[in-house]
């Protein structure tokens, strides 16, 4: 559990909700359905015009990240990694099989059979990497797809608000509707721009300090298979490791 995501999402409720009751405002009269309809359904039109399906259905999934993020394992790699070497050096290539059987993580899985296989270390350096880059570029388009909604949201808060008032102005003649008019107009620039701001950014931001991190574990973990597949005593590949700890 992320508490900073789940506390930051508490007192963004209570400090608009706070702010609206000490200006002696309701809060009934920040629930106007239509406003919210305008906003959520035309960001969401708006994202999926931009992005393929499975891309947008990855990026939704993503969205429990926020607050419970995956599982890092970069320490436990590093001592890992400190043991194929010194097993490797020991008792050769072969012997790192149970490990990978025992790995439940596919890139490590991966690269301990490429190591296995004797794969040529400047090719499997480029297989790994080749592999990352695509992980990379996958996960990143998924995440961008809360980023575009922080882009839309504003500008289709700005349209309800436009929607907003030429209800207004079709109903100069009938004083009764010139209230729900007005606040659907104010109400649907609240709505898009403190989704952007308060919601769409921050979450997007938050996955990309995520799959950076990730990227991050998998290259370091590039730069250990290719150290033990060229032969690298224990304390060359507990250099590399040196290397990578202060970014994990």
């Amino acid at each position: 559990m992320d508490w900073a995501s789940l506390v930051g999402f508490i007192l963004v409720v209570v400090g608009i909700s706070s702010g609206q009751l000490m200006e002696g405002g309701r809060l009934s009269s920040l629930v106007q359905p239509a406003a919210f309809v305008i906003v959520a359904i035309g960001t969401l039109g708006a994202v999926l015009l931009q992005s393929r399906m499975s891309t947008f259905r990855r990026g939704l999934r993503m969205l429990k990240w926020v607050i419970s993020e995956p599982q890092d394992n970069s320490r436990k790699n590093i001592q890992d990694a400190l043991i194929w070497s010194a097993v490797a050096r020991r008792e050769g290539f072969l012997s790192l099989e149970r490990y990978m059987d025992a790995s439940d993580d596919a890139f490590i899985s991966k690269g301990l059979r490429l190591v296995i296989d004797g794969v040529d270390p400047a090719r499997l350096k480029d297989i790994l990497d080749v592999d990352i880059s695509l992980y990379e570029i996958e996960q990143r388009q998924a995440a961008k797809i809360w980023e575009a909604a922080g882009g839309y949201s504003p500008t289709i808060g700005i349209l309800g608000a436009v929607l907003g008032l030429i209800h207004v102005m079709e109903n100069l003649t009938d004083p009764a509707k010139l209230g729900g008019g007005i606040a659907v107009a104010f109400v649907a620039t609240i709505y898009g721009v403190g989704l952007a701001n308060l919601f769409f950014l921050p979450v997007s931001n938050k996955l990309k300090e995520i799959i950076g991190r990730e990227i991050t574990r998998r290259e370091m973990l590039s730069d250990i298979f290719y150290s033990i597949a060229v032969g690298d005593s224990p304390r060359i590949v507990e250099e590399r490791v040196d290397n990578h700890s202060s970014q994990v």
